[in-house]
Protein backbone atom coordinates (compact mmCIF):
# COMPACT_ATOMS: atom_id res chain seq x y z
CA UNK A 1 0.00 0.00 0.00
CA UNK A 2 1.63 3.42 -1.11
CA UNK A 3 0.51 6.99 1.04
CA UNK A 4 0.68 9.97 -0.41
CA UNK A 5 3.81 11.78 1.10
CA UNK A 6 2.31 15.07 0.53
CA UNK A 7 -1.07 14.66 2.49
CA UNK A 8 0.84 12.06 4.96
CA UNK A 9 0.84 13.21 8.95
CA UNK A 10 3.90 12.66 9.03
CA UNK A 11 5.32 10.27 12.05
CA UNK A 12 9.26 11.55 11.97
CA UNK A 13 11.72 8.82 13.37
CA UNK A 14 15.14 9.34 13.81
CA UNK A 15 16.98 6.86 10.66
CA UNK A 16 20.41 7.62 10.93
CA UNK A 17 23.49 9.88 9.77
CA UNK A 18 26.08 10.50 7.20
CA UNK A 19 29.09 11.99 8.51
CA UNK A 20 31.41 14.02 6.60
CA UNK A 21 34.95 13.98 7.23
CA UNK A 22 37.92 15.83 6.12
CA UNK A 23 41.64 14.14 5.87
CA UNK A 24 39.88 11.17 7.97
CA UNK A 25 38.38 14.02 10.68
CA UNK A 26 34.54 14.53 11.39
CA UNK A 27 33.82 18.02 10.33
CA UNK A 28 29.75 17.70 9.91
CA UNK A 29 27.10 15.42 9.30
CA UNK A 30 24.03 15.03 8.26
CA UNK A 31 21.22 13.90 10.90
CA UNK A 32 18.87 11.58 8.06
CA UNK A 33 15.03 11.19 9.65
CA UNK A 34 11.90 9.43 8.30
CA UNK A 35 8.22 9.13 8.33
CA UNK A 36 7.27 6.33 9.61
CA UNK A 37 3.96 6.21 7.51
CA UNK A 38 4.98 7.30 4.01
CA UNK A 39 9.04 6.67 4.35
CA UNK A 40 9.68 10.32 2.74
CA UNK A 41 13.01 10.89 4.00
CA UNK A 42 13.78 14.34 5.75
CA UNK A 43 17.87 15.68 6.34
CA UNK A 44 19.38 18.07 8.73
CA UNK A 45 23.05 19.40 7.94
CA UNK A 46 25.08 19.82 11.37
CA UNK A 47 28.35 21.42 11.05
CA UNK A 48 30.71 21.02 13.91
CA UNK A 49 31.54 24.43 15.53
CA UNK A 50 28.18 26.39 14.04
CA UNK A 51 25.71 26.85 16.40
CA UNK A 52 23.37 29.01 14.28
CA UNK A 53 19.52 28.72 14.36
CA UNK A 54 17.74 27.41 10.91
CA UNK A 55 15.51 29.76 9.62
CA UNK A 56 12.89 27.05 9.51
CA UNK A 57 10.40 24.84 11.77
CA UNK A 58 9.95 21.30 11.55
CA UNK A 59 11.70 19.54 8.98
CA UNK A 60 13.02 20.64 5.81
CA UNK A 61 10.85 19.89 2.74
CA UNK A 62 11.81 18.42 -0.43
CA UNK A 63 9.65 17.69 -3.29
CA UNK A 64 9.20 14.37 -4.99
CA UNK A 65 11.19 14.71 -7.78
CA UNK A 66 14.54 15.70 -5.45
CA UNK A 67 17.03 13.64 -3.63
CA UNK A 68 19.17 15.12 -0.10
CA UNK A 69 22.76 15.57 -1.48
CA UNK A 70 26.07 16.82 0.25
CA UNK A 71 27.86 18.87 -2.30
CA UNK A 72 31.52 19.52 -1.82
CA UNK A 73 33.57 22.73 -3.58
CA UNK A 74 36.52 21.73 -3.88
CA UNK A 75 37.87 25.32 -4.31
CA UNK A 76 36.88 25.87 -0.78
CA UNK A 77 38.32 24.40 2.77
CA UNK A 78 37.12 23.67 6.26
CA UNK A 79 33.23 24.46 6.92
CA UNK A 80 32.58 25.98 3.40
CA UNK A 81 33.65 23.25 1.70
CA UNK A 82 30.32 21.49 2.17
CA UNK A 83 26.69 21.84 1.89
CA UNK A 84 23.14 19.55 2.18
CA UNK A 85 21.28 20.60 -1.09
CA UNK A 86 18.46 19.06 -2.99
CA UNK A 87 19.34 17.83 -6.27
CA UNK A 88 16.64 17.11 -9.38
CA UNK A 89 17.51 14.22 -11.57
CA UNK A 90 18.57 16.89 -14.38
CA UNK A 91 18.52 20.32 -14.71
CA UNK A 92 20.85 22.74 -12.99
CA UNK A 93 21.32 23.60 -9.06
CA UNK A 94 21.55 27.57 -7.90
CA UNK A 95 24.29 27.50 -4.99
CA UNK A 96 24.93 30.34 -3.10
CA UNK A 97 29.33 30.11 -2.25
CA UNK A 98 30.83 31.87 0.83
CA UNK A 99 32.11 34.37 -0.82
CA UNK A 100 28.62 35.80 -1.33
CA UNK A 101 28.38 34.49 -5.28
CA UNK A 102 25.32 32.23 -6.52
CA UNK A 103 26.26 30.03 -9.45
CA UNK A 104 24.55 27.61 -11.08
CA UNK A 105 25.81 24.18 -11.47
CA UNK A 106 24.67 21.23 -14.03
CA UNK A 107 22.84 18.46 -12.75
CA UNK A 108 22.46 14.96 -14.50
CA UNK A 109 21.51 12.05 -13.19
CA UNK A 110 20.93 13.24 -9.99
CA UNK A 111 24.52 14.82 -9.81
CA UNK A 112 27.03 17.73 -10.02
CA UNK A 113 28.53 17.40 -13.38
CA UNK A 114 31.34 20.48 -12.58
CA UNK A 115 35.03 20.16 -12.19
CA UNK A 116 35.12 22.30 -9.17
CA UNK A 117 32.28 20.70 -7.62
CA UNK A 118 30.97 16.82 -6.23
CA UNK A 119 28.39 15.32 -4.96
CA UNK A 120 27.31 12.40 -2.80
CA UNK A 121 23.72 11.49 -2.38
CA UNK A 122 22.47 10.95 0.90
CA UNK A 123 20.41 7.44 0.63
CA UNK A 124 23.72 6.03 -0.69
CA UNK A 125 25.36 6.61 2.27
CA UNK A 126 23.48 6.25 5.29
CA UNK A 127 25.33 5.45 8.60
CA UNK A 128 28.47 5.60 6.49
CA UNK A 129 31.43 8.37 6.28
CA UNK A 130 31.63 10.69 2.78
CA UNK A 131 35.51 11.49 2.66
CA UNK A 132 35.96 14.97 0.94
Amino acid sequence: MSVDTETCKHQIVYFGVTNVNYNQRTIGSVDVWRCAICKKRFCEEKQLGIDSIVDYVGMPKIDPDEKWAVLVRKLFKGKDRWKLVRLKQNGTIKVENPDDKVIELPVKNFAIDDPNHASFLIDDHINKAIEI
